[in-house]
């Protein structure tokens, strides 16, 4: 099968389009054939040797979290799903090595859900990762109907889809962005605020009382989030590990079948779309992530690896 690999750390040229074997189907996955997937930082952090000290890397490696496709083959004793069944995945595993840069991948069934009927297969490619990072950090902050959350990097891959996970849980949301974004936070259902020097107050002046949650999904927003965070307010950030020392939450995105389908059903109700900025085949992969390390991304970047 063709697969994108790396065999030593580096910037995006390390990347290479060849053959490899098949993956082997372990005792609870799923063997998937790839439609799409998508490209988020960690993956390219990853390749640069970025989160070596956390995960073991075994090289040459295939790089890729985030998968939607059709089930292939099913391993031993595993009846979550069947052969045919059009799946998502957030295809984690505990080490790096077999990901879904690939025509096929396995993945822990823990990992994944049915995919949605109402996202196509580029949209349902690019839910896992940044859909799960945006509803576990709403839901341990216990985001409520009526409370004010304010977004971080609202236009963002996650902060896109937070912003519509809080509207359907009933909450008001504000979100920072560039004034070229703000348009599109509108109609994902928030009230738009440009970052930068002096963003506190203009957050104060949509929320004099300030608000009730802050999700970061850029980081160096410390300082803002304080400034805006009302008595007995909650926040978490994905970039700044500092904000423990502060009373919030540091959160790494975990694999969860039940979040994943919450998320899809969202999706099918209408709720949740996933917006796509750039479209690359799977041999542009390298160019792919250019793209995302050059920021200013307006949702999404898919991968087409198969119709």
């Amino acid at each position: 099968m063709k697969a994108i690999t790396y065999s030593r750390f580096g910037n995006p040229e390390v990347l290479e389009l060849r053959e490899v074997s098949e993956p082997k189907v372990g005792p609870g996955e799923i063997q998937i054939r790839v439609h799409s997937t998508s490209v988020n930082p960690v993956d390219w952090k990853i390749v640069a040797g970025g989160l070596d000290p956390l995960m073991n890397v075994d090289l040459p490696a295939v790089p890729g979290w985030d998968v939607a496709g059709v089930v292939e083959r099913v391993g031993l004793d595993t009846t979550e799903f069947a052969v045919g069944d059009q799946v998502i995945a957030y295809a984690r595993k505990d080490w790096v090595q077999g990901g879904t840069y690939a025509e096929l991948v396995t993945a822990p069934a823990r990992t994944a859900a049915h995919k949605p009927a109402a996202l196509d297969w580029a949209q349902a490619g690019a839910l896992p990762l940044a859909g799960l990072t945006a509803y576990q950090t709403l839901t341990r902050l216990g985001t409520r109907e009526g409370e004010t959350v304010l977004v971080h990097a609202a236009a963002g891959g996650v902060g896109c889809l937070a912003v519509q996970i809080a509207c359907s849980l009933g909450a008001r949301v504000i979100g920072t962005a560039s004034e070229r974004n703000h348009d599109f936070l509108r109609e994902l259902g928030a009230e738009p605020v440009t970052y930068g020097d002096g963003l506190a107050g203009r957050v104060r002046e949509h929320a004099p009382d300030g608000v009730d949650v802050v999700v970061d999904y850029v980081g160096g927003v410390l300082e803002d989030t304080l400034a805006v965070l009302a008595e007995g307010g909650r926040h978490a950030s994905i970039a700044d590990g500092s904000v423990t020392e502060r009373g919030g939450h540091y959160m790494w995105v975990r694999p969860d079948t039940a979040d994943l389908q919450a998320l899809a059903e969202l999706a099918d109700k209408g709720r949740l779309t996933v917006p796509i900025d750039q479209t690359f085949e799977l041999e542009q992969a390298a160019d792919a992530f250019r793209a995302s390390m050059e920021g200013h991304i307006r949702g999404k970047i898919a991968i087409h690896v198969a119709d």
